[in-house]
């Protein structure tokens, strides 16, 4: 069977996640190539956020639009955000209870999914989600930022410790964001399974 052109960027996204997160741990490793994992890395990781919106795109311009693709899109999605914060984890610019909660939600998520599809009906993103998916990019992008800084020869010593807190900050939003958009879901969930 042939893949439609959403399903292969959403495939796309899903390949990049052990990529990047193997060139970002390469300079460490090998204490070599710090330079070019940022300049390899970064471009990655901006392409593979936007193949969210391509597949997306495609699938309501083609028509293509599945119950396959809205298990396969959030699927991806999860990879490649979960990814970027077991670096962030190794890294200690992520505290393990932000990890978690996220952690535990997606996958609790992924299995409500499961189980709402066992009842033929798929459960497309909602806005909450969305929205929260937005703020997984922006806490996971400005920590990259703040990690990849002094690979590019920036001295952020004086300034390291003003970085963490706003990116801790930033991940709070975001684990709180997802956890309200949960609710928001398990309350949809609760409606299939009541009328199934």
């Amino acid at each position: 069977m042939k893949m439609s052109l959403a399903n292969f960027f959403t495939l796309v996204r899903l390949i990049l996640a052990p990529v990047i997160f193997c060139l970002l741990f390469i300079p460490i490793w090998t204490g070599k190539f710090e330079l070019l994992s940022v300049i390899i890395t970064i471009p990655l990781f901006i392409f593979a956020e936007l193949t969210d919106f391509l597949d997306g795109f495609f699938a309501r311009r083609n028509n293509e639009v599945s119950d396959f693709g809205k298990l396969f899109d959030p699927f991806a999605d999860v990879m490649l955000h979960l990814t970027i914060f077991v670096y962030c984890l190794a890294r200690k610019l992520m505290h393990p209870v932000f990890f978690i909660l996220i952690f535990y939600r997606e996958f609790v998520q992924m299995f409500l999914r499961m189980m709402a599809m066992k009842k033929g009906v798929s459960v497309a993103a909602r806005k909450g989600g969305k929205i929260k998916t937005v703020l997984y990019v922006i806490a996971g992008g400005f920590a990259l930022i703040v990690e990849l800084l002094p690979r590019c020869g920036f001295e952020i010593s004086s300034i390291y410790s003003n970085l963490l807190y706003i990116l801790n900050l930033l991940f709070i939003i975001a684990t709180m964001a997802s956890l309200l958009s949960f609710v928001d879901y398990a309350i949809q969930f609760k409606k299939i399974f009541k009328k199934r």
